[in-house]
């Protein structure tokens, strides 16, 4: 056994902290040292807002259902826990979705990426807009680029682009659907800064978009064989098996469940972490992987400018799992499922087939149906009880899909204030709190999906960053 590199407690046991703590140990273990880790958790179990349940032969996600292929830090996390066989892609089968306009459901049209179409024949034949809709989105390839280098909302970068209904039928269910928010709120370079990167390089978005999707060729021959041909990934049984094999990882880890924290403070070069039910942790260095209103209350005492994160606000969320005997379906589901606009004044805001998006998630002749409530400015499924929410949610599959079948049964999932929705500015916000917390308490990492990237491989590459940082922090102390 190496020389020790130190104490460190790390707030949170959601994605971020487990692998802060997983990659905490690699850089001790580099550096030839060992490293004492205590995994603090409020709730009853780890890894965040990843809930995979078995049911009746069913493999039910309870929180998010997948990742993006492109996105590398989760593949490299599998990779490293030797779980990259584990992947599995959509069903290539199951291509097609579908937007609600004006009551019925449309094919989105093929070659749309984000929401930007890439091909110009299938986005001018489809039903979704406007013939002055298609007109005013092909002044994108004409209009000139924007020199003014300060941040813009999605929604006005999007309308400046390709025009209101573009941005309102396509392109705002598909992308604000990410964040369950208002594009007009969110912040162009935090949350799509490919956007504004195109823009600036080849002038027109849609061009742009065009002769990235032409060169995507080469990045796909670093990735595994079953990210190749597919937009999303996650694993066979469910994406549960990244925490199993985190919390197997981490067999020396302390983890401490149902002990949340007060506080954060600094006495010299030791820090207390003041758990809230009076016990006393204490660490040469700490990493918080939590939401943005949780953090500032712990450590508003020690570092004032981090009240700042009270610009981030939260939308609450929830998804309801329906499953049926496929042969209650009173059309085929071919596709991987369809978005709502706002626009459409419906309960959900969208709808995954999912025993079709992902084959491993059914048995046969069953059918899994998830779907998404609430969004910025509509929560109000929070004033609902569940079984409210679930007879909304079958009004609304009754009306657009025909199903009117009783669901074998139902599974709900509550995620509330779950969403963070990055203002415009969101980039030099979060600069300006991480330079006060380097000045005030220089031990002290925070991470999460506040901050750069609410997917899972965002909160991995975060955790990842947080614990390198703390190493080189604890190595020169």
């Amino acid at each position: 056994m190496g020389e020790s590199l130190g104490r460190v407690v790390i707030v949170g046991g959601g994605l971020t902290g487990l692998s802060s703590a997983f990659y905490l140990k690699q850089a001790a273990k580099r550096l030839g040292k060992t490293v004492q880790i205590t995994v603090l958790e409020k709730g009853e179990r780890f890894g965040g807002k990843i809930q995979t349940l078995k049911r009746d032969g069913f493999v039910i996600e309870k929180g998010p259902d997948s990742f993006l292929a492109r996105k590398l830090p989760m593949i490299e996390l599998a990779r490293e826990l030797g779980l990259e066989d584990q992947l599995v892609g959509t069903n290539p089968n199951a291509k097609k979705t579908y937007i609600l306009n004006k009551g019925k459901l449309h094919r989105m049209p093929p070659g749309l990426v984000l929401g930007i179409p890439t091909e110009i024949t299938p986005f001018m034949r489809s039903g979704l807009l406007t013939m002055k809709g298609k007109a005013r989105a092909a002044l994108d390839l004409v209009l000139p680029k924007r020199t003014d280098p300060a941040d813009e909302s999605l929604g006005h970068f999007l309308t400046r682009r390709l025009g209101k209904e573009v941005l309102s039928q396509v392109a705002e269910p598909l992308l604000a659907g990410i964040y369950a928010g208002d594009t007009y709120n969110l912040s162009l370079k935090a949350t799509f800064p490919q956007f504004h990167a195109i823009e600036q390089k080849h002038r027109s978005l849609v061009l742009g978009m065009m002769r990235n999707r032409k060169s995507g060729g080469e990045e796909t021959r670093t990735l595994p064989q079953a990210a190749r041909t597919t937009t999303f990934l996650t694993f066979k049984e469910g994406l549960g098996t990244v925490v199993h094999g985190l919390l197997d990882a981490l067999d020396d880890v302390r983890f401490v469940k149902q002990c949340g924290v007060a506080r954060i403070e600094r006495s010299g070069n030791v820090y207390r972490i003041v758990r809230e039910d009076g016990g006393v942790e204490e660490a040469d260095a700490v990493i918080a992987g939590l939401p943005a209103f949780a953090l500032t209350s712990m450590l508003e005492e020690s570092v004032p400018e981090i009240k700042e994160l009270g610009r981030i606000e939260y939308v609450s969320v929830a998804n309801v799992i329906l499953a049926y005997d496929e042969k209650d379906m009173t059309r085929e589901l071919e596709g991987s499922g369809f978005l709502v606009p706002r626009s459409e004044g419906r309960f959900i805001t969208a709808s995954t087939w999912t025993s079709e998006k992902w084959l491993h998630t059914a048995p046969s002749g069953k059918v899994l149906i998830r779907c998404y409530v609430g969004r910025s400015g509509d929560e109000r499924w929070l004033g609902m009880t569940e079984d409210e929410v679930i007879q909304a949610v079958r009004k609304d599959l009754k009306d657009l899909m025909g199903i009117t079948a009783e669901p074998l049964f139902t599974e709900m999932t509550s995620l509330k204030r779950s969403m963070p929705q990055y203002p415009v500015g969101h980039l030099e916000l979060i600069s300006g709190v991480r330079e006060a917390l380097r000045s005030r308490m220089p031990g002290v990492q925070i991470s999460g999906a506040a901050f750069h990237g609410v997917g899972l491989p965002d909160c991995i590459k975060q955790g990842k960053y947080a614990a390198e940082a703390t190493a080189a922090y604890l190595e020169q102390a």
